[in-house]
């Protein structure tokens, strides 16, 4: 369980680790092209994609009101294109830079915009490998619906960075010490995005204003939770923390995580009994949130993710079977949900997707570059 990641000398603190790369340094430069998929309940969500237009597709899904524009997504999508790959970002609904339509939004256990842009891919092109990144509360959707979908899901290998195992403690961590530097960013980002919301959506809510200052837990209580169909803030975490499902994961996954990430707590990180065989879990000593920076000097920073991830995808998609034609995605409604390493030789996938005017996008979301 030990990863093979070795922090910079100059950058073991955690702190240091979570903000250089997402917030301080400069992204890196790849173009993407724009498109819009349109959903069944008349919402959408936008997509960028890196420019081949040949080979396996690799789709990230960013963390807690990112984007494209986050340095972790361009560091991957730049890593994907030089691997030979197609790379696209799943943009969670209203994070693309557009309000969405409708009321609802998305959350850590929304699973069901995600199945269906895989079912769509799938129908588009039946024999491409498949293989999905997430990374934050993306990476908790994406293990939620691993879990969910079991040896359905039409995935050649998938990888989760700094998921929140335990939604719970993730509030708690945030609300105590350094770690509230990072919940004020975050709660200003997600304020922001709902009053810009309300301008263009009318949504169903009984608090008229937001207070100045939330904590994760109290947004959660007061918007994520009620607009979702949760009870509340607790039932949220209990229904969509991403550590109940990941017994059930087939698909080869690979999970990176820090014991020191500011996010977190120790206690969260699951036990071996408490994994798939097919999931390989890399603990790092050091790599805070969504970090991972190594390198000799500062001004030659390197990402380690851009470099273990697609070395670990290669792997598979590589050496990737044709996925059966009678293979399909395990059907997943879109409402919300209200309820609580397998080797590549044991593994066996319209709506419209339309370009919106365009053919480039920086996709700029520049309330919140941390994940």
């Amino acid at each position: 369980m030990n990863a093979p990641f070795r922090p910079a000398w100059w950058c073991r603190n955690p702190h240091l680790q979570t903000i250089l790369f997402n917030s301080l340094l400069p992204r890196p430069r790849i173009d993407l092209r724009r498109e819009r998929l349109e959903l069944p309940d008349g919402d959408f969500v936008d997509l960028d994609w890196t420019p081949g237009t040949t080979g396996p597709i690799v789709v990230l899904l960013h963390g807690l009101q990112g984007s494209s524009d986050a340095y972790y997504a361009r560091a991957l999508m730049r890593a994907v294109d030089r691997a030979g790959w197609r790379g696209v970002v799943l943009h969670f609904r209203g994070c693309s830079g557009v309000p969405n339509r409708l009321p609802r939004t998305y959350h850590s256990g929304e699973t069901g915009d995600f199945n269906y842009l895989v079912g769509r891919l799938r129908e588009r092109e039946r024999v491409t490998p498949l293989a999905a990144v997430g990374v934050s509360l993306g990476a908790n959707v994406l293990l939620k619906w691993l879990g969910e979908q079991g040896r359905s899901a039409p995935l050649t290998a998938a990888v989760g960075i700094s998921p929140p195992f335990l939604l719970n403690c993730v509030a708690d961590r945030l609300n105590s010490g350094f770690s509230k530097l990072y919940q004020w960013h975050l709660t200003r980002a997600l304020r922001n995005a709902f009053k810009q919301k309300r301008f263009a959506v009318d949504v169903p809510l009984g608090i008229q204003r937001l207070p100045q200052f939330m904590s994760a837990r109290e947004f959660d209580t007061y918007v994520t939770a009620p607009l979702h169909g949760f009870r509340d803030a607790e039932h949220y975490y209990a229904a969509t923390s991403c550590r109940q499902y990941l017994k059930g994961i087939a698909v080869p996954t690979l999970l990176i995580h820090s014991r020191d990430d500011p996010f977190m707590v120790p206690d969260a990180i699951p036990g071996p009994q408490e994994l798939a065989d097919s999931i390989t879990l890399e603990l790092c000593r050091h790599g805070g949130h969504v970090g991972f920076v190594s390198g000799n000097w500062p001004w030659r920073a390197r990402c380690y993710l851009e470099e273990r991830v697609p070395g670990y995808l290669s792997t598979y998609l590589s050496h990737a079977r044709v996925v059966p034609e009678h293979t399909k995605v395990r059907a997943r409604r879109l409402e919300p949900e209200t309820t609580a390493k397998e080797s590549p030789e044991k593994r066996p996938g319209t709506h419209s997707i339309r370009v919106v005017p365009g053919s480039k996008t920086t996709s700029r979301q520049r309330g919140a570059p941390l994940p």
